[in-house]
């Protein structure tokens, strides 16, 4: 199943260009075409996807397989590479930009200008009692 508007479906399909580094039959991956850093690749799965809680657990895991590979791969490519960060954005809140499931495998240097802002509230810590009753909420929906 794909999207027919999905750029990334048109990808995995061989309907538009793209820099590819690996292949199997459940993922592609490829350079991403607005890179945070040189090296930065995209894992995506073959079939069309748009959120994680569509993904199912062996697809996600070999994403994650593959994910780890990469990154490897691209530290001993030479790319400039100190570290690396895999992330999904899941949800156009959280910054997902494409609807189809994907993991950046992100190459990493110091000062490379690529992070995480923190909201103010982030340096207070929160109440015990404020994170036992979040951890309630989400221990209770996995029994759901």
């Amino acid at each position: 199943m794909s999207s027919t508007d999905c750029i990334f479906c048109a990808i995995v399909q061989g309907m538009a260009p793209a820099s590819m580094v690996y292949a199997d039959e459940r993922v592609v991956a490829f350079m991403d075409m607005r890179p945070v850093n040189t090296g930065h690749l995209l894992v995506v799965p073959r079939v069309h996807v748009p959120g994680l809680a569509e993904l199912d657990s062996e697809t996600g895991g070999h994403i994650f397989q593959v994910g780890m590979k990469l990154a490897d791969a691209v530290r001993r490519s030479g790319v400039h590479c100190e570290g690396v960060n895999l992330y999904v954005a899941d949800g156009q809140a959280a910054g997902q930009q494409v609807l189809h499931v994907h993991l950046h495998v992100l190459p990493r240097f110091r000062d490379d200008g690529f992070g995480f802002r923190f909201s103010p509230d982030y340096f207070t810590l929160p109440e015990r009692a404020t994170l036992d009753q979040v951890a309630s909420r989400i221990r209770q929906a996995l029994e759901d």
